[in-house]
């Protein structure tokens, strides 16, 4: 695969991903642009035994740490199937704009690796297999943890909504 059809097909990808680590846009962006910068360098060492998007995940995370650390901004740096069994009412709040802010101002504040978690399976789209891979953990601890972030941002969700009323 070359520079450029990695590019067209995983720029919205790590765009996203970036998005849900940072919660800002531009940054996300910027990030972005700097990510497949250094992938371009280093395309040549990409062997394919990962995954291409886990390959990029990791540069994206790393590159957005380097920033977070340029800026003086403190960011966690603990990190050791489908969107569809994410549960409806969870999918339906992010459809809304007022409430996809509000998730992601949660997320953006989650520990990890729950929000890393979450944004690799939600935003990522990558299979819990994957997730595990990129852990060295089991696509179980994947699961559970996905699981565990997705309980953590319904609970808040409903104390938002319960305040509300």
């Amino acid at each position: 695969m070359d520079f450029e059809q990695i590019y067209k097909l995983y720029f919205r990808d790590v765009f996203l991903y970036l998005c849900s680590l940072s919660a800002n846009k531009d940054i996300a962006e910027e990030i972005t642009q700097e990510t497949f910068a250094k992938v371009l360098k280093s395309i040549d060492t990409f062997d394919g035994a990962k995954d291409i998007r886990a390959w990029l995940f990791t540069i994206a995370k790393n590159t957005y740490y380097t920033y977070c650390k340029r800026r003086k901004i403190y960011a966690d740096e603990e990190i050791s199937e489908n969107i569809a069994d994410v549960q409806i009412d969870l999918a339906k709040k992010f459809s809304e704009e007022e409430n996809a802010f509000l998730i992601h101002q949660f997320l953006h504040n989650m520990n990890e690796p729950y929000k890393e978690v979450f944004s690799l399976r939600v935003f990522g789209e990558l299979p819990f297999e994957k997730i595990g891979i990129l852990f060295g953990k089991s696509s179980s601890w994947a699961r559970v943890t996905f699981y565990r972030a997705k309980k953590q941002i319904l609970e808040y969700m409903e104390a938002i909504e319960h305040e509300k009323n």
